[in-house]
C-alpha cells in the first residue's frame, strides 16, 4: 500500500467518542477527517474537520462520502454490513467488511476463533425456546444468554441461574436468535489490543487487567497481575492469527478471561477499544494514532509503556461532574466526550500515570 500523504481525508463512520478520538489523532498527523453518522448528537463531529448527518443506507449519501474520502474506517461494529460492502467497492475500507461480518455474529465469531485454535467457553446457538432448553440441559447453569447480534456494555444479555429461568430469559431478549454460553472460571479479564498494517506488520500493547461493573468496563490497569502476564503470549498469538486470517488492517481488540488452562477468548471488536484508552498517555503511541497509521499505510508506532504504572477509569453518568477534582490530581489526564450527562452513559475517562 502506498502511504496516504498528510492532507488526505479519512472518512469515519460513526459519531461516538471513538470517532472523536480518532479524529484528534488524525489531525495530529496532518489528516483531514469527515464523519458520517445519523445521530443528532455527534461528539465525533466536534473534533472532525467536517460532518454529514445522514442515514448509512442512502446510496446517494454513500456515493458522496466515498468521493470525499481517500480511506474509510468505522468506530463501532453495530453498523449494518451492507453499507460497508457498498463503500468498499468504491473506496478503500479498513478494516475490511469480512472482519465486521465475523464480529457481528457471535456464533460465527466463536466458530472462527475455534478453527484458529482459540479456547472458548462452552456454547450453543439457539433460535427457539426449545433449543435454549436443550442447550441448558447440555451446558448447564449458571449460563448467560446473549443475542446473536448487537448488544454491548452488558446490553442484550441475560444471566440464567437455573433451567427454570429459561422462558423468562428468552422473553427478556425478545425471543431473538442467540447463543448460550456456559460460565467460565477465571481469575481476571484482560484484552489484547493489536495493530496490523496492510503489509502484514503487527504490534500489540501490553495487556491491561480489565474490571467491569454492571457489564460496563470500569477500570483498566497496567502492569497486569501475574496470571494475565503468564497468558499474554498465547492470547496475543491468537489475536495475530485472527488478524492474519482476516487480512485485517487497523486496531483489533480481543477480550479474554484468564482461565486455569490458559486464556479463554470472549469476543473481538474490529475497532479501537475502550480498554485501550489508557494508551493515549500511557503508551508511546496511542491506539488511535496507530489505527490512523495502519489505515494510511504508515509505519506502526512503538507500543511500550510511558510509565511504570497506568490506570484508566471510565467516568459513567454523573461521575464526570467530578472533573474539577480530577484536574487537581498530579498525573491524572482527563478526557470528556462532550456528551449530555445520563445515568449509565460513558461520559469520559481519566488516565492516571504513576509509579509502582
Amino acid at each position: 500500500m502506498t502511504p496516504l500523504p498528510p492532507g488526505s481525508t479519512i472518512g469515519i463512520l460513526g459519531g461516538g467518542q471513538l470517532g472523536r478520538m480518532l479524529a484528534v489523532a488524525a489531525a495530529q498527523l496532518g489528516y483531514r477527517t469527515h464523519v458520517l453518522a445519523p445521530d443528532a448528537e455527534s461528539v465525533a463531529a466536534q473534533t472532525a474537520g467536517s460532518f454529514t448527518r445522514a442515514d448509512y443506507h442512502s446510496r446517494i449519501v454513500l456515493d458522496e462520502f466515498a468521493g470525499l474520502a481517500d480511506v474509510v474506517t468505522y468506530e463501532f461494529e453495530n453498523i449494518a454490513l451492507d453499507p460497508i460492502v457498498y463503500l468498499a467497492a468504491k473506496v478503500t475500507v479498513h478494516p475490511a467488511p469480512a472482519a465486521l461480518g465475523v464480529a457481528q455474529d457471535r456464533a460465527e465469531e466463536k466458530s472462527f476463533v475455534a478453527e484458529l485454535g482459540g479456547r472458548t467457553a462452552p456454547w450453543a446457538k439457539v433460535e427457539t425456546l426449545a433449543e435454549l432448553n436443550a442447550a441448558l440441559a447440555t451446558i448447564g447453569t449458571p449460563a448467560i444468554l446473549k443475542t446473536l447480534r448487537m448488544g454491548y456494555d452488558g446490553k442484550g444479555q441475560v444471566r440464567i441461574h437455573a433451567a427454570a429461568e429459561a422462558e423468562a430469559a428468552w422473553n427478556a431478549i425478545g425471543g431473538r436468535p442467540a447463543i448460550l454460553e456456559g460460565f467460565v472460571r477465571f481469575s481476571h479479564e484482560f484484552s489484547i489490543i493489536l495493530v496490523r498494517g496492510a503489509d502484514g506488520a503487527m504490534v500489540s500493547y501490553p495487556p491491561p487487567w480489565n474490571e467491569h461493573q454492571d457489564g460496563i468496563l470500569a477500570r483498566s490497569t497496567l502492569p497486569a497481575p501475574a496470571e494475565i502476564a503468564a497468558q499474554w503470549g498465547e492470547a496475543a498469538a491468537l489475536a495475530g492469527r485472527v488478524a492474519d486470517r482476516l487480512g485485517y488492517v487497523g486496531v483489533l481488540a480481543c477480550e479474554f478471561f484468564a482461565g486455569a488452562d490458559g486464556p479463554v477468548f470472549n469476543e473481538m471488536a474490529p475497532r479501537v477499544h475502550n480498554s485501550g484508552h489508557w494508551t493515549i498517555e500511557g503508551a508511546m503511541t496511542s491506539q488511535f494514532e496507530n489505527h490512523i497509521r495502519a489505515i494510511c499505510g504508515l509505519p506502526l508506532g512503538d507500543t511500550g509503556l510511558t510509565a511504570p504504572s497506568v490506570v484508566m477509569e471510565n467516568l459513567i453518568g454523573d461521575q464526570a461532574n467530578g472533573w474539577a477534582d480530577i484536574l487537581s490530581e498530579p498525573g491524572a489526564h482527563l478526557h470528556l466526550y462532550g456528551k449530555d450527562v445520563r445515568p449509565g452513559r460513558k461520559m469520559g475517562h481519566v488516565t492516571r500515570i504513576g509509579r509502582l
